[in-house]
C-alpha cells in the first residue's frame, strides 16, 4: 500500500435510497471496519435525504462508494462526486449508466458478440396479456440484488402474472427475457486482474435476493465444475464486458450455463459496477481464492480512485 494513501481522509458512502438499501448499509459497514483496522481516518455518510451539504462539510479526500442500486450505482452519485471534484472508487457515469440499464446493456453485448438471452421491453400494464410460449424471466429495467425478478417455468406460473402487475413498484416498463435453464455461473475483474470462476447452487430457480444475502441459503464452488474451456471462456468474456463499458475497479459478470450446448449454452445476464461487500457477497469470496484479503481489495480500490473514471 501506498504510504501516503494513509494520510488521506476516507468518507464510505452508504445506504442510500433504492431498493437496495439495507445491503448498502451492510456493505458499508464491512468496508468501514476494514479501512478502521487499517489505520485510515475514516467517517461513513448515509446517503438519503438531503445528504449533499453533509458531504461537502466532511470534505473528504476519497469517497468510497459502498451505494447500490438507483442513486448509486447509476451514474447519479458518480456525476455529483465528479462535479465536487472529489475522487472515488468504482465505475463511472457512463459505465455506471449503461450497465444498471439492463436493456442498453444487452445492446452493448449484442454489438460486441457477446451471446445474452433474448428479450423484449414491454409496458407493464401488458404484462397479463402475455401468452406463454416458453419459459421466460421478468425483470426491472433498472434494478440489482434480483429485486423484482420472476421466474415463470410453466403455464401455472402464468397465473401470478395479475399479482406482479399489481404489485410492481419498479416503473411503468419491464424487461421480458427468455429463460436459460443450466448452472448459474459469475466471475470477477478488478482492473486487468481476473479471478477463478465462482458456481452458484441455490435451492430456487434462480440466485434471488434471499440466497444472496442469507447465510447458508446457497452453496459457492470454486472452481466451478464446468469443462476448462467454458472457465477460460467466461473470463475472457468478463474482461472484455469490463473493458467494453469502461470501467474502473471491480466488476462482477453473471452467466447462465446450459452445459447441454457447450459454448453455445454460455450467456451473459449482466455485469454488475457495485458489486456487494458484504459478508455472504461473491466478490470478496471470489479475490480471496487467489490470494487477496478483504482488506487488500479495499485498498486496491482506494489505490484506484480518481474523479476521471
Amino acid at each position: 500500500m501506498n504510504k501516503s494513501l494513509l494520510n488521506k481522509s476516507i468518507l464510505v458512502l452508504m445506504g442510500g435510497e433504492s431498493s437496495e438499501r439495507e445491503v448498502s448499509l451492510l456493505s458499508g459497514k464491512n468496508v468501514l471496519n476494514s479501512l478502521v483496522e487499517l489505520g485510515f481516518k475514516v467517517k461513513s455518510l448515509d446517503c438519503s435525504g438531503n445528504f449533499i451539504p453533509k458531504l461537502r462539510n466532511i470534505d473528504p479526500d476519497i469517497c468510497f462508494n459502498a451505494l447500490h442500486g438507483k442513486g448509486g450505482e447509476d451514474g447519479k452519485i458518480q456525476g455529483l462526486l465528479e462535479s465536487e471534484g472529489i475522487p472515488y472508487t468504482h465505475s463511472g457515469v457512463y459505465s455506471s449508466s449503461s450497465a444498471m440499464n439492463k436493456a442498453f446493456s444487452k445492446e452493448l453485448f449484442k454489438k460486441n458478440n457477446i451471446k445474452t438471452p433474448s428479450y423484449k421491453i414491454i409496458k407493464i400494464n401488458e404484462l397479463r396479456k402475455i401468452k406463454y410460449k416458453n419459459p421466460f424471466v421478468i425483470k426491472p429495467i433498472n434494478e440489482g440484488s434480483s429485486k423484482g425478478v420472476y421466474v415463470i417455468l410453466n403455464e401455472s406460473g402464468m397465473n401470478n402474472l395479475i399479482d406482479i402487475q399489481n404489485t410492481w413498484v419498479y416503473g411503468d416498463k419491464v424487461l421480458i427475457e427468455d429463460y436459460i435453464k443450466g448452472k448459474e455461473i459469475t466471475c470477477s475483474v478488478n482492473g486487468n486482474q481476473v479471478t477463478e470462476v465462482m458456481e452458484i447452487f441455490t435451492n430456487t430457480d434462480f440466485y434471488d435476493y434471499e440466497a444472496k444475502y442469507t447465510n447458508g441459503a446457497s452453496e459457492h464452488i470454486i472452481p466451478a465444475k464446468i469443462p476448462s474451456s467454458i472457465s477460460k471462456l467466461v473470463q475472457e468474456i468478463s474482461l472484455k464486458a469490463h473493458k467494453i463499458f469502461k470501467c474502473k475497479g471491480v466488476t462482477r459478470s453473471d452467466f447462465r450455463f446450459d452445459e447441454n450446448f457447450g459454448s453455445d449454452g454460455l450467456f451473459i445476464l449482466e455485469i454488475n459496477t457495485q458489486p456487494g461487500m458484504t459478508s455472504t457477497s461473491l466478490v470478496p469470496e471470489l479475490f480471496s481464492r487467489i490470494g487477496f484479503s478483504f482488506n487488500d481489495l479495499v485498498i486496491s480500490l482506494l489505490e484506484d480512485a480518481s474523479c476521471n473514471r
